[in-house]
């Protein structure tokens, strides 16, 4: 069996994309967190991976400038998750290494969600056509972009997600399949807002491109893929926050936020909002609970003590 850590690592990170269905990208960011480890502890074969030279390196992360001073926790955890996973590949594969539970996760503050108000978010809606009230009939830019806005927040797809949807979406039915992260497939579910909005805008193209957000004008005369990007998206989003007034940083994942918040605030459970988002662990689902404690106070104030009035 092979010791050399370099080599092991390429195994490693192979296991990651085509046993574990990693995304290129994720692999890519594995490789970043596990090469920086190696470099910094010069280890060589995995008795070198020692718990001293984890802390030291954690040391070293801890102490290295960041936006808002040092490294905060959570990213210094994107190290240690990866290393995590990295020994228990090796422990897998009946090699002798550092028990990944050795190396626990720095304490990290409770997450704050970035959110927008039920009327920013129909201010939001209806922009792609405020500016073009007064010239009529609404162009096809403008019909792409609603379709977008209203497809976020009926299905709570990721940005990635959306942009790789084909034109050939079935909207004679109410829901679609979609392959997100780690290649899981699960359903979403289209609004009557959304497909009127998607039907209107596909009706009204007249090219046979496959996808079906395509870009249009000036950027896609040099464009090989017509094909939106997800930056292009995430461009989109934030010119039409701009024109709705939104003063705080609105992105497709904020919008995502707004589906999750709608859904739990009007009564649904916190497992079927887990698997419209397809998150693998409920823990990431969580996040959004705290988001609901305010209704707490009315639910408190309209059940408890009844019988004693």
């Amino acid at each position: 069996m092979a010791q050399d850590l370099q080599l092991l690592k390429t195994e490693f990170l192979e296991y990651l994309e085509i046993e574990k269905g990693r995304s290129p990208k994720t692999t890519e960011n594995y490789d970043h967190y596990v090469s920086e480890y190696l470099a910094f502890s010069k280890a060589k074969k995995p008795a070198d991976i020692t718990e001293r030279s984890i802390r030291e390196f954690r040391i070293a992360l801890n102490r290295r400038p960041g936006v808002a001073g040092t490294m905060k926790h959570k990213t210094q955890n994107y190290y240690m998750i990866s290393l995590r996973a990295f020994l228990k590949f090796l422990r897998k594969r009946d090699i002798e290494s550092l028990n990944p539970e050795r190396i626990e996760l720095a304490k990290v503050g409770a997450r704050d969600l970035d959110l927008i108000t039920s009327a920013e978010l129909e201010r939001l809606m209806r922009a792609p056509f405020e500016a073009l009230a007064k010239k009529g009939v609404p162009n096809l830019a403008a019909l792409r972009d609603r379709a977008i806005l209203e497809l976020f927040f009926s299905t709570g797809l990721r940005v990635s997600e959306l942009c790789s949807l084909n034109r050939d979406l079935d909207l004679t039915r109410d829901e679609f399949s979609i392959r997100g992260k780690g290649e899981k497939v699960r359903v979403v579910f289209l609004s009557a807002e959304a497909k009127a909005c998607i039907k209107a805008y596909l009706d009204k193209r007249g090219d046979i491109e496959e996808a079906l957000f395509i870009q249009m004008g000036k950027n896609a005369k040099n464009a090989k893929d017509l094909r939106l990007t997800p930056r292009s998206v995430e461009r989109l989003v934030k010119k039409y926050s701009t024109k709705a007034g939104i003063t705080r940083k609105v992105t497709p994942h904020v919008i995502r936020h707004s589906f999750a918040t709608d859904l739990l605030q009007n009564g649904a459970d916190l497992r079927s909002v887990q698997a419209l988002l397809g998150h693998a662990n409920i823990t990431t689902t969580q996040v959004y609970t705290h988001v609901t404690d305010k209704h707490l106070a009315e639910v408190h104030k309209k059940f408890h003590g009844q019988r004693r009035k």
